[in-house]
């Protein structure tokens, strides 16, 4: 058995789930539409060009978590699934997940995107588990603030050496699928790094290292 590690958002789906959620929340009126699309895009196309703060983006990002009751936040996930999500599935990402499910692997999505947005994404593509940057719950209700280590960059690295601490898998034989320049470091950590449908700046990382190089659109 090895382990299979995706990426979420751009590989496994069609779009950026953390992105959609927020063009989502400005569609139902839930925020202030024009700043907080705004604010949307910018921290979006700091992500792209790999120099996101993430812990500005976090503070962004995660306080309608803490406006909203968790009532109305299970509600409104439901229909960003059905009218986000469900038109980001990528036949191709179901396929490989499942080929790497007939193989005997462990499948594992590790993402920046907080694991609110990302764990009932997740569950519909099957995967075995999720590490996902956490928010964070007291009492039932988020706090607008992450729990622990981000999982963004560097911080994908911390949090799945974590985990495999606390878990009977090795990265011997892994592989870590991925379209982005921030997931640099756990692609050079892998057995088997694989580029998917990747940015420029990853794209020439693979080429250069000669790493498989795949599309699921």
């Amino acid at each position: 058995m090895a382990l299979a590690i995706f990426d979420l958002d751009n590989t496994l789906l069609n779009g950026d789930s953390d992105h959609a959620w927020g063009e989502f929340l400005c569609e139902k009126g839930i925020v202030d539409t024009d700043a907080y699309r705004q604010a949307n895009d910018y921290f979006f196309d700091q992500y792209v060009a790999g120099t996101l703060d993430i812990e500005e983006f976090l503070e962004f990002a995660l306080k309608p978590l803490a406006a909203l009751e968790p009532e109305q936040l299970q509600s409104l996930h439901q229909q960003f699934m059905t009218e986000k999500v469900a038109t980001m599935m990528l036949p191709k990402a179901a396929a490989l997940l499942q080929k790497h499910k007939d193989q005997g692997d462990y499948t594992l999505i590790i993402t920046a995107t907080n694991r609110f947005v990302t764990g009932p994404i997740a569950a519909e593509l099957g995967v075995d588990e999720i590490i996902a940057t956490d928010p964070e719950m007291i009492d039932g209700r988020y706090t607008g603030k992450v729990a622990g280590t981000p999982c963004f960059q560097a911080g994908k690295v911390t949090r799945l050496n974590s985990w495999l601490k606390d878990n009977p898998h090795t990265l011997e034989g892994s592989y870590f699928y991925s379209d982005s320049n921030n997931d640099l470091p756990l692609l050079k950590l892998v057995d088997h790094p694989v580029a998917v449908d990747a940015d420029e700046t990853l794209t020439a990382t693979a080429e250069a290292n000669h790493w498989e190089i795949i599309s699921l659109r």
